[in-house]
């Protein structure tokens, strides 16, 4: 069925009763003019993020299910980022009226799946129609005692990451090479037969990547999970997430913070299926580390002499941006990365 043969309200009685849950601190759920949310003694922290098709997402390579997920990841990762704790989601969609219940059913699976790993919950939105391209936004409530800003990074501070980077640039290379959706977990589970699995492998092996080196990088760009920031609140200066690369968003956080960053090849955290997959997609492991973007690690600073258990790439400095090479050789790294109204390509 699609959306032109029922009605709004049918919709969203449908949200209402695929996402009953309600939290003790909702005094007005899902249904009137705005949310009632009752807390005390906290910072309230609030975000949103738009994902519009042709720009953020391509339905050729991206499921239902992995869609919902990831709008809900990105938007809980700019929570973690400010170092807060989502609680609430509020959805707004603009669909194309052909669109079918099916499709619709799978991705409040993928976002059922996202808001159970993060501990939150739905407690409104909006509806609307699309003409062509569709697009789809949320916005996520937060709290927390402290908050961490970009512009607190002081120079002698120390530079980290939590995790591996360059991963999601290097599995939306080879899905636009294989073109076609890869079913992940759930959606395994989901499947009847075992046709579409074959052919990813078939596709894979044919690029001269196993399925094992590719399928944890195809994971990292569809269903990216947020990092929780809860080891680092205690001693982190400034923070951000790597949401359009290392290179820009660490120039962005030095901006902020009025300061420099001097930054070490050899320290970039790089993913051993990244390092056989690169030759194969014909790029360097640093260049998809350095300016892919879609991460959503953390990117953060602290001051020197603190035990982190994060990933150190390097200092803050005075002033200048610097990347050092394995030979030692020092140069000025531009603020590459994804820009919606820059030259570089969209994603």
């Amino acid at each position: 069925m699609k959306l032109s043969h029922i009605s709004e309200l049918s919709l969203l009685e449908n949200i209402r009763s695929t996402f009953p849950r309600r939290s003790r601190n909702i005094r007005v759920g899902i249904g009137d003019d705005a949310a009632v949310i009752k807390k005390k003694d906290q910072n309230l922290i609030v975000t949103t993020d738009m994902m519009v098709e042709g720009i953020h997402f391509d339905l050729t390579f991206i499921t239902p299910f992995q869609l919902g997920f990831k709008l809900i990841s990105v938007n809980v990762s700019d929570i973690y980022a400010m170092g807060g704790k989502p609680s609430y989601v509020l959805l707004n969609m603009a669909l194309r009226r052909n669109t079918t219940t099916q499709f619709l059913d799978m991705f409040f699976d993928g976002i059922k799946e996202a808001m159970h790993k993060y501990d939150t919950t739905l407690i409104g939105g909006d509806l609307s129609a699309a003409n062509k391209e569709m697009s789809l936004s949320a916005t996520v409530i937060g709290y927390g005692k402290k908050y961490i800003r970009r512009s607190s990074a002081k120079a002698g501070d120390r530079i980290y990451v939590t995790g591996n980077l360059g991963d999601s640039a290097g599995g939306l290379e080879i899905l636009q090479r294989i073109q076609m959706h890869v079913p992940l977990d759930y959606e395994r589970a989901k499947m009847k037969n075992a046709s579409g699995i074959r052919t990813f492998h078939s596709r894979i092996l044919r690029m001269g990547l196993s399925p094992e080196t590719a399928a944890p990088l195809i994971r990292r760009h569809l269903m990216p999970e947020a990092r929780n920031p809860e080891p680092f609140i205690p001693y982190a200066t400034a923070m951000m997430d790597v949401s359009d690369g290392l290179q820009i968003d660490l120039t962005r956080l030095c901006k902020e913070s009025k300061v420099g960053a001097r930054i070490y090849e050899e320290k970039i955290p790089v993913s051993p299926e990244l390092m056989k997959a690169a030759a194969c997609l014909n790029a360097t492991p640093l260049r998809l580390a350095l300016s892919g973007g879609e991460d959503y690690e953390l990117l953060f600073t602290a001051p020197p002499g603190k035990k982190v258990k994060a990933i150190y790439i390097g200092d803050v400095m005075e002033k200048g941006m610097v990347i050092i090479s394995r030979s030692g050789r020092g140069k000025t790294f531009p603020a590459e990365g994804f820009q919606h109204f820059g030259n570089k390509k969209d994603r």
